[in-house]
């Protein structure tokens, strides 16, 4: 191993380190500040120390440095660092997934605490990842569990719990979870829409409040990537296409979240952006979850657009960055030529542009599962007429054949700290004992993850109120400010003169909406459509099952953005223009070309995650639509076909193009 190479990566708090190891430890604190934080301990002892009260850790009865709530997050993390064994410092790098305390599909009220302490006890692991629903209640018991657990650890490191958004109006499993007893907002692409920084701040305030209420400290969010190809599965967790637009919305909901624009606080949760950089500029829009899926189209010509918002992320001190799963072959950067690996492993996207040129000294946080095994199922996907299993989730890109060891060495190397998805924190241990590592990178990562949970203040007050969690979360404030952002974020995009709605008096015939939500906003509803007014018809944006033998291929919406001739949808509306007025309303998970039902003459409208409800309030006038496209939707699939998929709004002669909505009152 060439040393000198890697002892660039040792950081300042590494050498500080050596320093307390030496005996020359900074500088002891200096007076109590009035406010003092709040403690919270099952089975660690308080101890009292000039007047004010610490919780005594490892349990050896006086005041350690790291247990000083008076000193900086750093060097408290110092501290600690000098104290760990290698196995707990590698098992602070995995983030595990845990299950639920239920079969699969059936309703769970905790976590499997089996399979906890196995992780805690035996691993080392304290930062889990969830994602399970169950209610606010369930949530907080179980992140009490998970704290009493680690509490008994010999240094009592306090449990880092992660979850994918859970507000949101679309469930995809490993991109967002189901709301529970959370209020429901629109998809991110409908704050795009709207495109008011105020209201995503205030979004993330309400995220941060709910999430810390429940005990979650780590939220794996926001996408910054930028919807720049139509056809990629994942536009509906970013902003939008527009970096313009993407940048202030990914700075305020950061902020929101982390609790001000200068860093995480001890009442926020820790911010992690992704994906570094321009995940959405997917090769043919097939997503990198999936081996056939892998590349990137990005070109150094739309670097740049895609770099803003995550500037945008530094610039609000973002906790921690989350790099693609994509391999971006087509990319240089700084005339370098990107690897052929995914992203988590690139020297050239991680320790040079982003650890380099942008200087972040925050979490690296891989995505999920980049260190797993590839088997044969991974590459090629299972026969015909199975269903993929969870076995066969890997997303390591271009290190495919390499050991365990190597894999892990080769991504920490490249900078990233923390390994999301793993279970298994021994090929560390493996890599540092081979050679492949050397320590100094190790506590390198080790601390900067330790500055996070510090910065948190999770090692005062790890524990949550589970009577308080019911009475703030999803309360009815949020939830109609939640319907009331669902209803801003639908864009009109065209508007029939035919049509009159007036609560009271209009018969409507509805197709895709539940009919007593019509019913409650004051219409008739009729089973004939012969004996209506006026049709109401919601729909989805098409797509294609192309990869069902894949894990995520399966469930994801992928291929053709184009209704098929015999569509039902497009038959649905069809008839239903023929005979009456019509509305309909088109959800975008990602666009579509809707040049059939622009020619049928029907107000027409795109939604991003709205409710029946929130949809009636437009149409009643209780609420109006403000949103404008967040993306551009494309005239035809030639069009889509031959855009560049790093480019923005780049397709020819769009149908409604990037920001567009019907002017017409």
């Amino acid at each position: 191993m060439n040393v000198k190479r890697h002892l660039h990566l040792v950081s300042g708090s590494v050498i500080l380190a050596w320093l307390v190891l030496a005996g020359a430890a900074p500088a002891a604190p200096g007076p109590d500040p009035v406010n003092k934080p709040a403690l919270s301990s099952r089975t660690a002892p308080i101890i009292h120390v000039n007047g004010s009260d610490f919780r005594d850790l490892n349990r050896n009865g006086r005041l350690d440095r790291y247990e000083d709530w008076r000193l900086p997050a750093k060097d408290r993390a110092v501290d600690l660092v000098s104290r760990m064994t290698l196995a707990e410092k590698a098992g602070l790098m995995v983030i595990p997934v845990i299950g639920a305390n239920a079969p699969f599909g059936q309703p769970a009220t905790g976590y499997d605490m089996t399979g906890v302490h196995d992780f805690v006890s035996v691993k080392h692991a304290s930062a889990f990842s969830v994602m399970t629903t169950m209610s606010v209640g369930d949530l907080a018991a179980s992140a009490n569990a998970l704290q009493e657990e680690t509490e008994r650890t010999r240094l009592g490191i306090p449990a880092l719990i992660a979850t994918d958004p859970r507000h949101g109006y679309q469930k995809t499993t490993g991109a967002s979870v189901g709301t529970g007893g959370f209020s429901q907002w629109p998809d991110f692409t409908g704050f795009g829409a709207i495109g008011d920084p105020a209201l995503v701040a205030r979004y993330g305030e309400i995220v941060r409040r709910d999430y810390r209420a429940v005990g979650f400290t780590l939220a794996l969010s926001p996408q910054a990537d930028l919807a720049t190809e139509p056809r990629w599965a994942r536009i509906n967790g970013t902003f939008g296409e527009d970096p313009k637009v993407v940048a202030p919305l990914v700075a305020a909901y950061i902020s929101g979240v982390q609790g001000g624009a200068n860093g995480v606080t001890a009442s926020g949760v820790a911010s992690i952006v992704k994906h570094w950089v321009g995940y959405g500029a997917a090769k043919n829009g097939l997503d990198s979850h999936n081996y056939y899926g892998r590349f990137s189209g990005l070109k150094e010509k739309d670097l740049a657009a895609h770099l803003k918002p995550f500037q945008a992320a530094f610039d609000v001190h973002v906790s921690g960055v989350m790099p693609a799963y994509s391999i971006f072959a087509d990319l240089t950067v700084n005339s370098r030529k990107v690897e052929p690996v995914g992203a988590g492993f690139s020297n050239v996207l991680v320790r040079d542009l982003l650890r380099g040129t942008y200087k972040f000294g925050g979490v690296v946080l891989s995505d999920w599962a980049i260190t797993a095994d590839c088997s044969d199922l991974c590459r090629n996907g299972y026969p015909k007429g199975q269903r993929p299993g969870v076995e066969s989730i890997s997303t390591a890109w271009g290190v495919e054949t390499l050991s365990r060891p190597k894999r892990f060495a080769r991504t920490i190397l490249a900078g990233v700290d923390q390994i999301g998805g793993e279970p298994d924190p021994s090929p560390i241990t493996q890599a540092v004992e081979q050679g492949l590592i050397l320590i100094q990178r190790i506590d390198e990562a080790v601390t900067r993850i330790l500055v996070q949970r510090f910065e948190l203040g999770l090692f005062e007050n790890p524990f949550v109120d589970v009577a308080a969690a019911k009475r703030l979360v999803g309360t009815a404030a949020d939830r109609a400010a939640g319907r009331r952002a669902q209803a801003q974020s639908f864009v009109r995009l065209q508007e029939s003169s035919r049509i009159s709605l007036i609560p009271g008096r209009t018969r409507l015939y509805v197709s895709g909406i539940d009919p007593n939500a019509a019913r409650a906003a004051g219409f008739t509803v009729v089973p004939r459509i012969d004996d209506a007014d006026v049709s109401l018809v919601r729909i989805a944006a098409p797509y294609q099952s192309l990869h069902p033998g894949y894990f995520f291929g399966g469930i994801q919406h992928e291929g053709s953005l184009a209704f098929p001739a015999e569509s039902e949808d497009l038959t649905k509306v069809r008839a239903a223009a023929a005979k009456k007025p019509t509305i309909v309303d088109v959800y975008l998970d990602r666009p579509a070309i809707l040049a059939p039902f622009k020619a049928l003459g029907v107000t027409l409208f795109a939604s991003f995650g709205a409710s029946d409800e929130a949809f009636l309030d437009v149409l009643t006038g209780r609420e109006q639509a403000l949103g404008k496209l967040p993306f551009e939707l494309p005239v035809s699939m030639a069009a889509v076909e031959a855009q560049d998929p790093g480019s923005i709004a780049d397709s020819i002669n769009p149908l409604y193009p990037l920001h567009y909505r019907d002017s017409k009152p």
